[in-house]
């Protein structure tokens, strides 16, 4: 029995489009979970799985995945849900809701890739000026990008160039899925292990007399790791008082390891947040209100002048939500206004506030993303519309 996959794929496409995979994959694979697939004669998408199935479809020649993304879905099945509802809302294909949904980080595509044909001699005296540089360039290069070409050339118009090449056979053309995601790295200075030892250490000290820049840029690092501190290239020359030169001289010479290490880009060192104020009675009033009527399923329009004490009855709320293990979606009508508020949350919630809107680059979008999705901890999220797309 064969086993297939409907998969949203990011255009503006009336229908999902079924991909053969095996067995195993039937059972691996989850809605919501990524993969990449074939699309047209040679494009490569990054799609959602929609849902597993046994019926071939009868109108078109079904394709293999190119390969499973995920380990773990992207996407909640409540939010399938919601793209489905969006996209019959406002007449538009789940696609393109996809498309607007998802960080572009998480939208890996194909991009073409020029090989030389390895199949065919080219004779120099063929080839007109452009195509000399493309078949020079590709002397020293395995491969090239059209962006590259375009480079190599001075100009845009590339692809009627590499369309007579193609037909020529002088060239191939692949496509690569990559991923635009780059995550932050920081670089650790580390004490050799062997120097753990009080003995090592100080025959080590011993013949540094005559480097004492080097000896007390080691009794600096031997300082600072005191309770397992991870200690920067930055934070090292700055307490020692040395060059960079001096923490890589000691590098070469293996008494300092340098380790690079991924961190965080959206998430704060984890820190108590500060006690919440005692609520005025007009205030306490309000809160109960509220309460009373979230314990009925109803929404509420809480209406105050501004400075009137309403963010103060919010962070009550949240508070609530967060003791509960829920996440909280603190939504804004732009983003000028988020600045002023994420102070004063962090504040109280600290570590657990997370910033989702437009003017984050897409890598801390995708960081948000992730840590939502992970749910490690309960977060409060603020944002304008596009938050509303988290999962």
């Amino acid at each position: 029995m064969s086993h297939y996959i409907d998969v949203i794929i990011p255009l503006p496409l009336e229908r999902l489009f079924a991909y053969r995979v095996t067995a195993a994959e039937a059972d691996f694979l989850e809605p919501g979970m990524r993969v990449a697939v074939p699309f047209g004669k040679s494009k490569i998408y990054t799609g959602i799985v929609h849902h597993i199935h046994q019926s071939p479809p009868l109108n078109y020649e079904v394709k293999d995945i190119e390969l499973i993304v995920d380990e773990l879905p992207t996407v909640t099945k409540d939010q399938l849900k919601f793209w489905e509802w969006i996209a019959t809302y406002y007449v538009c294909s789940i696609g393109q809701v996809m498309r607007a949904a998802l960080p572009k980080s998480l939208l890996l595509e194909s991009e073409t890739i020029i090989l030389k044909n390895p199949d065919t001699e080219v004779n120099d005296d063929f080839l007109d000026d452009k195509q000399f540089l493309i078949m020079e360039a590709l002397l020293h290069r395995p491969a090239l990008k059209v962006k590259e070409v375009m480079d190599i050339l001075d100009r845009k118009s590339v692809l009627p160039i590499l369309k007579k090449m193609l037909e020529q056979e002088w060239i191939i053309l692949q496509e690569e899925v990559y991923s635009t995601y780059k995550p932050k790295t920081v670089k650790y200075i580390f004490l050799n292990k062997r120097y753990k030892d009080e003995e090592q250490l100080k025959n080590l000290l011993d013949d540094m007399t005559r480097a004492p820049k080097q000896r007390d840029t080691v009794m600096s690092l031997f300082m600072l790791q005191t309770g397992n501190k991870l200690v920067t290239s930055k934070l090292l020359q700055d307490r020692a008082g040395v060059s960079r030169a001096t923490i890589k001289a000691l590098i070469d010479k293996n008494i300092f390891i340098e380790e690079e290490q991924a961190i965080d880009r959206v998430l704060d060192e984890k820190e108590q947040g500060s006690e919440l104020f005692e609520l005025q009675p007009a205030q306490q009033e309000a809160l109960n209100e509220i309460r009373e009527q979230f314990a009925a399923g109803k929404t509420t329009l809480l209406h105050g002048v501004t400075s009137s004490g309403k963010t103060e009855i919010y962070v009550r709320l949240i508070q609530e939500q967060l003791e509960l293990g829920n996440q909280v979606l603190y939504l804004l009508p732009e983003i000028a206004l988020t600045t002023q508020l994420i102070s004063r949350l962090k504040h109280y919630f600290k570590h657990q506030v997370l910033v989702y809107h437009s003017r984050y680059n897409l890598n801390e979008r995708l960081e948000v993303w992730n840590h939502v999705i992970e749910n490690k901890e309960p977060y409060v999220i603020v944002g304008a519309r596009s938050a509303i797309l988290l999962p």
